[in-house]
């Protein structure tokens, strides 16, 4: 099976196989019944990605391919609006809405680009948590363990899945405090955030509009740079890998250790000690600041004040139909005053100024995407359970998009244990320099 979107463009220049090949082989692995896809997906789009791969088959077949990418299947989050689609953000709220009327610039950009879109992937109802469990439409099982039945995490959720599962060869999720990057780290698969102004958010329905950011999931860091260069706009050359002799890289060992398992402790350090074999620099430093986030966000911080302000008619009138434990997350901005937010803006500002000069040295700062390994779906029953574990699984990730950088997750090898995610953060607009530092660190995991 391919894997890597270059694997897919190659073959597809080649004639070795057709964008409907590609795109019955995701659909066949979305309708496996013993799979995940009726939980991956809360809609698939079967008739019309056929019609698509046919269309893109009949232009290759002309060379008039829109691009090397043209017929690839995709996926996207259910938060993205598809013309003729309904965009319901993984809830029943907005379930029986209008269709939306045209594409969110990220859809269009992929559209010309010449992607199938398979499917509108599963998520946490409306982005908000990063265990990625939905009661509303079922939650799509972790690839690791299946008998056991762990979380995929989230918000995005079926995006990790089906990317995992071969049901799409990439997906289009969001990120706010680590959407992108938890899933791809549960999930043993690669994961970016861009700098959030790279990527436009109109017609993504918002979390937080200070934090939200747009990015992909895929199977390795030249698949996340080809999409992040289509999502934002900049098509040119790809970043080339840096030399690992020349890598500086920053251990992060404030804040983000504290309470981590030992496997995801081990499975890291290991990964550095290979790194700094090959040549890299390796350099542990702190950020003392970062202890302060708690406390910031004791009344559910930005994101609580920004969604309470998107959401407040509509919890107030339905509140009964939300995910309960996203209500609540929700609501907990209604208690934020105006001095209170302005002072988390203040106190965000300053944090970043004080994170730029500690991480100037370094080409990226690293750390564990997660401090704690997929736990299982039945464990998270209990909302107390449920509430520690959302905590640890965003508190790595979260930090990127409160200090506004760009960061990306790639997988460790980790045997028969549950998948560890190897965390890269760079600087804010840095993302051509991350992707860079990127490739280089993912040739010497995978070595």
């Amino acid at each position: 099976m391919l894997r890597t979107l270059q694997e897919a463009a190659a073959a597809l220049a080649a004639g070795k196989v057709t964008s409907r090949d590609l795109t019955q082989g995701c659909l066949d692995r979305i309708d496996d019944p013993a799979g995940e896809g009726a939980r991956a997906f809360i809609s698939v789009n079967a008739d019309a990605a056929l019609a698509q791969a046919d269309a893109m088959d009949a232009l290759r077949a002309v060379g008039a391919e829109p691009s090397p990418w043209a017929g690839i299947p995709i996926a996207l989050k259910d938060l993205f609006d598809i013309r003729g689609q309904v965009t319901a953000a993984g809830s029943k709220v907005l379930a029986d809405t209008a269709p939306a009327s045209e594409d969110a610039p990220v859809v269009s950009r992929l559209r010309q680009a010449g992607f199938v879109f398979v499917g509108r992937n599963n998520m946490t109802e409306f982005a908000y948590s990063g265990i990625g469990i939905n009661p509303h439409y079922g939650t799509p099982k972790n690839p690791f363990d299946r008998a056991t039945g762990r979380v995929p995490g989230g918000s995005s959720s079926g995006a990790a899945v089906s990317v995992a599962d071969g049901m799409a060869l990439a997906a289009i999720g969001t990120d706010t405090g680590g959407s992108c990057r938890i899933p791809a780290g549960f999930c043993g698969i690669t994961g970016y955030k861009p700098t959030a102004s790279r990527v436009p958010l109109d017609g993504a329905t918002p979390l937080s509009s200070s934090l939200d950011s747009i990015g992909p999931l895929a199977n390795s860091v030249t698949c996340c740079a080809v999409l992040d260069g289509i999502l934002s706009g900049n098509t040119g050359p790809l970043p080339a890998p840096r030399s690992l002799d020349q890598l500086h890289l920053g251990v992060l060992r404030s804040f983000v250790f504290e309470d981590a398992e030992d496997h995801v402790v081990a499975s890291f350090q290991e990964a550095l000690e290979g790194l700094s074999k090959a040549g890299v620099k390796i350099t542990s430093f702190k950020i003392p600041a970062l202890y302060d986030l708690p406390g910031l966000n004791s009344q559910g911080g930005i994101a609580a004040a920004e969604a309470y302000a998107w959401h407040q008619d509509m919890v107030e009138a339905r509140g009964g139909d939300y995910d309960p434990r996203v209500a609540a997350r929700i609501m907990a901005g209604k208690g934020q005053s105006a001095e209170d937010f302005i002072a988390l803006l203040a106190a965000r500002k300053a944090m970043i100024a004080e994170a730029d000069a500690a991480t100037a040295p370094f080409d990226a700062v690293v750390m564990p995407t997660v401090a704690i390994a997929a736990p299982p779906i039945e464990l998270l029953a209990d909302d107390g359970e449920f509430g520690k574990h959302n905590l640890l699984a965003l508190r790595n990730t979260a930090v990127g998009n409160f200090l506004d950088r760009c960061a990306i997750s790639l997988p460790l090898e980790t045997g028969n244990e549950a998948p560890v995610g190897f965390m890269m953060m760079g600087e804010t607009g840095g993302d051509r320099g991350l992707f860079a530092a990127a490739l280089a660190v993912e040739s010497c995991l995978n070595q």
